[in-house]
């Protein structure tokens, strides 16, 4: 898919915008200040593929805390701050990789020159977060109520601020709990300007329908080509916000990973579809390979529909025939339809990867 045209900022060691792969972020719980509880949730999402982290920083004590980050993670890290412009400073001078900020709730121009000021002599940059609970008096007066057109100039008002003194840095997000409106924002944002953006449906609740309406909203935009980092908010895991992320990438061919194709089945169905699509996916969730599996119940169309997927299984009686992109190669034991799809997939992997 064509992706919009953004500029490109450096995030510690993740670039984002230009045609960079789409970053994904996520952000610790626990209390920052409990620096061992922080690593570990840290160190977690490093391991589950989280390429950017952000923690609060409520105090100068949580800010003493990043050297100490910084020394046990090669994730770029973001520093969460709300109307204190010294924690800004602080968590640059500490070693930060990027500051998420408001410019227009920490004070008067002085201070938000000062943020700038020090973000500039470091290279680091700040994400502007907008959302509907923190939208501007004069921007809820002006349009009734924080609807999309409201969320984007928010966004564009704080752009500006940080402008006005020669900052150009900048990652823009503009998040709500309605999907809808966060959709309609994003876009309407994302005619105004070329910086990138960091994409979100905030407070989108517990794992079933924070899934759906992170799919929906994030999807919606990434297939609008819009998008440089995204978060999956979820109130669970931090490990299941990095797995859905992932999930919505790949689904987008917007990153590698392998995706698995199964039928919803029928009375025609001779194979345990559910249970082998299941293992499959989960033996293969955090392989970057660039194939697709597919697992389909009978052989009345299974070739067929998914004759896209790089190997699958059509279910026989006794037993399932074996293809390849729509082509039957062969025919294999009902009880042998994991382990041949397991064993074919990476083979088909190992050939991809010898032919570059």
């Amino acid at each position: 898919m064509e992706r919009r045209k953004s500029r490109e900022v450096k995030i510690g060691n993740v670039k984002i915008g230009n045609g960079n792969p789409v970053a994904i972020q996520s952000m610790t719980f626990s209390k920052t200040s409990d620096k061992d509880a922080t690593l570990a949730q840290i160190k977690k999402l490093e391991n589950a593929g989280c390429d950017i982290v952000r923690f609060s920083v409520p105090d100068e004590e949580c800010a003493k805390k990043i050297p100490y980050f910084k020394e046990n993670t090669d994730l770029p890290l973001v520093a969460d701050i709300h109307f204190n412009y010294k924690l800004a400073l602080a968590a640059a001078d500490f070693g930060i990789d990027k500051i998420r900020i408001n410019p227009g709730n920490i004070g008067s121009d002085e201070n938000i020159k000062a943020v700038a000021d020090k973000c500039r002599s470091r290279n680091i940059p700040i994400r502007i977060g907008v959302n509907g609970g923190s939208l501007e008096k004069h921007l809820l007066e002006k349009y009734g109520s924080p609807c999309a057109e409201a969320l984007a100039e928010s966004a564009m008002y704080h752009v500006k601020l940080l402008e006005k003194f020669d900052f150009d840095n900048i990652v823009v997000s503009i998040k709500s709990s309605d999907v809808e409106c966060a959709v309609k924002a994003n876009r309407i944002f994302a005619q105004m300007t070329d910086y990138p953006i960091h994409l979100g449906v905030t407070e989108a609740g517990t794992e079933r329908m924070g899934l759906i309406k992170s799919s929906i909203g994030l999807g919606s935009l990434l297939c609008d080509g819009i998008g440089d980092t995204m978060r999956v908010s979820l109130s669970d895991d931090v490990v299941k916000e990095v797995e859905a992320a992932k999930d919505i990438l790949s689904a987008l061919s917007l990153r590698k990973g392998v995706k698995v194709v199964s039928c919803p089945t029928c009375s025609r169905c001779n194979i345990d579809v559910f249970g082998t699509a299941k293992r499959i996916e989960n033996e293969l969730k955090n392989k970057e390979w660039d194939i697709t599996v597919a697992v389909m119940g009978c052989a009345v169309n299974g070739p067929g529909e998914a004759r896209q997927a790089d190997v699958g299984v059509a279910g026989g009686d006794g037993k399932a025939l074996l293809f390849r992109k729509g082509e039957i190669i062969g025919s294999i034991p009902a009880d042998r339809i994991y382990e041949t799809l397991i064993s074919e997939a990476e083979k088909i992997h190992n050939e991809k990867t010898r032919k570059g």
